[in-house]
Protein backbone atom coordinates (compact mmCIF):
# COMPACT_ATOMS: atom_id res chain seq x y z
CA UNK A 1 0.00 0.00 0.00
CA UNK A 2 2.44 2.39 1.22
CA UNK A 3 4.55 1.84 -2.09
CA UNK A 4 1.36 3.21 -4.28
CA UNK A 5 0.93 6.37 -2.17
CA UNK A 6 4.73 7.32 -1.56
CA UNK A 7 4.74 9.18 -4.77
CA UNK A 8 1.55 11.33 -4.10
CA UNK A 9 2.54 11.84 -0.35
CA UNK A 10 5.92 12.89 -1.19
CA UNK A 11 5.08 15.42 -4.82
CA UNK A 12 2.48 16.69 -2.63
CA UNK A 13 4.97 17.35 0.41
CA UNK A 14 7.09 19.04 -2.13
CA UNK A 15 4.65 21.28 -3.57
CA UNK A 16 2.88 22.22 -0.50
CA UNK A 17 6.54 22.81 0.92
CA UNK A 18 7.28 25.04 -1.32
CA UNK A 19 4.30 26.77 -1.03
CA UNK A 20 4.64 27.03 2.64
CA UNK A 21 8.24 28.59 2.61
CA UNK A 22 7.15 30.95 0.01
CA UNK A 23 4.43 32.12 2.38
CA UNK A 24 7.12 32.36 4.91
CA UNK A 25 9.29 33.76 3.34
CA UNK A 26 6.50 36.94 2.12
CA UNK A 27 4.99 37.02 5.39
CA UNK A 28 5.86 40.92 5.84
CA UNK A 29 5.37 41.65 2.30
CA UNK A 30 1.84 40.22 2.48
CA UNK A 31 1.22 42.41 5.12
CA UNK A 32 1.95 45.64 3.75
CA UNK A 33 0.28 44.19 0.53
CA UNK A 34 -3.28 45.07 2.49
CA UNK A 35 -1.92 48.58 2.69
CA UNK A 36 -1.98 49.73 -1.13
CA UNK A 37 -4.67 50.64 -3.64
CA UNK A 38 -6.88 46.99 -3.77
CA UNK A 39 -8.33 46.25 -7.36
CA UNK A 40 -11.92 45.49 -7.54
CA UNK A 41 -12.67 41.76 -7.18
CA UNK A 42 -9.44 41.72 -4.81
CA UNK A 43 -10.69 38.82 -2.63
CA UNK A 44 -10.42 38.76 1.38
CA UNK A 45 -6.93 37.85 2.64
CA UNK A 46 -8.43 34.87 3.83
CA UNK A 47 -9.18 32.96 0.46
CA UNK A 48 -5.56 33.05 -1.20
CA UNK A 49 -3.67 30.30 1.26
CA UNK A 50 -6.61 28.26 1.10
CA UNK A 51 -6.92 28.39 -2.67
CA UNK A 52 -2.95 28.14 -3.05
CA UNK A 53 -3.10 25.15 -0.76
CA UNK A 54 -5.94 23.35 -3.09
CA UNK A 55 -3.73 24.43 -6.45
CA UNK A 56 -0.53 22.81 -4.49
CA UNK A 57 -2.12 19.62 -3.81
CA UNK A 58 -3.47 19.56 -7.08
CA UNK A 59 -0.22 20.20 -8.66
CA UNK A 60 1.47 17.51 -6.25
CA UNK A 61 -0.94 14.95 -7.31
CA UNK A 62 -0.92 15.77 -11.05
CA UNK A 63 3.43 15.21 -10.42
CA UNK A 64 3.02 12.01 -8.89
CA UNK A 65 0.65 10.16 -11.61
CA UNK A 66 3.10 11.61 -14.14
CA UNK A 67 6.06 10.30 -11.78
CA UNK A 68 4.46 7.31 -11.59
CA UNK A 69 3.72 6.34 -15.37
CA UNK A 70 7.41 7.61 -16.34
CA UNK A 71 8.35 3.62 -16.95
CA UNK A 72 5.09 3.40 -19.90
CA UNK A 73 6.08 7.38 -21.03
CA UNK A 74 9.77 7.56 -20.94
CA UNK A 75 10.81 10.62 -22.20
CA UNK A 76 7.65 12.33 -22.20
CA UNK A 77 7.20 12.01 -18.27
CA UNK A 78 10.93 13.11 -17.95
CA UNK A 79 10.03 16.23 -20.03
CA UNK A 80 6.92 16.71 -18.10
CA UNK A 81 8.75 16.61 -14.57
CA UNK A 82 11.49 19.02 -15.54
CA UNK A 83 8.99 21.53 -16.66
CA UNK A 84 6.60 21.42 -13.69
CA UNK A 85 9.67 21.73 -11.48
CA UNK A 86 10.65 24.84 -13.29
CA UNK A 87 7.34 26.14 -12.91
CA UNK A 88 6.87 25.38 -9.42
CA UNK A 89 10.54 27.16 -8.68
CA UNK A 90 9.14 30.23 -11.08
CA UNK A 91 5.77 30.49 -8.61
CA UNK A 92 8.01 30.50 -6.10
CA UNK A 93 9.91 33.02 -6.96
CA UNK A 94 6.78 35.40 -7.91
CA UNK A 95 5.84 35.75 -4.40
CA UNK A 96 8.92 36.96 -3.43
CA UNK A 97 8.84 39.46 -6.33
CA UNK A 98 5.64 41.14 -5.96
CA UNK A 99 5.64 40.60 -1.98
CA UNK A 100 8.99 41.34 -0.75
CA UNK A 101 10.57 43.71 -3.71
CA UNK A 102 6.88 45.39 -4.23
CA UNK A 103 8.22 45.17 -8.43
CA UNK A 104 4.56 44.86 -9.31
CA UNK A 105 5.89 44.96 -13.22
CA UNK A 106 8.12 43.11 -13.39
CA UNK A 107 5.76 40.25 -10.86
CA UNK A 108 3.86 40.96 -13.68
CA UNK A 109 5.92 39.86 -16.19
CA UNK A 110 7.20 36.71 -14.13
CA UNK A 111 3.90 35.57 -13.90
CA UNK A 112 3.42 36.01 -17.78
CA UNK A 113 6.32 33.23 -17.76
CA UNK A 114 4.41 31.10 -14.77
CA UNK A 115 1.43 31.39 -17.41
CA UNK A 116 3.18 30.27 -20.57
CA UNK A 117 5.01 27.38 -18.24
CA UNK A 118 1.60 26.20 -17.05
CA UNK A 119 0.17 25.74 -19.94
CA UNK A 120 3.25 23.91 -21.44
CA UNK A 121 3.25 21.49 -18.70
CA UNK A 122 -0.50 21.05 -19.08
CA UNK A 123 0.50 20.25 -22.58
CA UNK A 124 3.19 17.64 -21.37
CA UNK A 125 1.00 16.29 -18.67
CA UNK A 126 -1.19 15.41 -21.01
CA UNK A 127 1.03 13.56 -23.62
CA UNK A 128 1.60 11.36 -19.81
CA UNK A 129 -1.94 11.45 -18.71
CA UNK A 130 -4.90 12.93 -19.35
CA UNK A 131 -5.94 13.75 -15.75
CA UNK A 132 -2.67 14.97 -14.62
CA UNK A 133 -3.34 17.82 -16.91
CA UNK A 134 -6.60 18.08 -16.12
CA UNK A 135 -5.86 18.81 -12.84
CA UNK A 136 -3.72 21.99 -13.46
CA UNK A 137 -6.79 23.90 -15.25
CA UNK A 138 -7.91 25.30 -11.80
CA UNK A 139 -4.26 26.46 -11.66
CA UNK A 140 -3.84 28.06 -15.20
CA UNK A 141 -7.51 29.53 -14.30
CA UNK A 142 -6.20 30.96 -11.07
CA UNK A 143 -2.80 32.58 -12.24
CA UNK A 144 -4.86 34.07 -15.40
CA UNK A 145 -6.91 35.55 -11.98
CA UNK A 146 -3.84 36.55 -10.12
CA UNK A 147 -2.43 38.02 -13.29
CA UNK A 148 -5.06 40.78 -13.60
CA UNK A 149 -4.86 41.09 -9.93
CA UNK A 150 -1.11 42.11 -10.46
CA UNK A 151 -1.44 44.00 -13.13
CA UNK A 152 -3.83 46.13 -11.47
CA UNK A 153 -2.00 46.51 -8.26
CA UNK A 154 0.83 47.89 -10.47
CA UNK A 155 -1.95 50.65 -12.25
CA UNK A 156 -3.14 51.49 -9.19
CA UNK A 157 0.12 51.86 -7.09
CA UNK A 158 2.12 53.52 -9.36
Amino acid sequence: MWKKIKPYVISIAIALGVGGLSALLTKDGMEAYQNINQPPLNPPMIVFPIVWSILFILMGIGSAIVYTKKNEAGADACGALKIYGLQLAVNFFWSLIFFNMQAYLFAFIWLLLLWVLIIIMIIRFRRVSPAAAYLQIPYLLWVTFAGYLTLMVYILNR
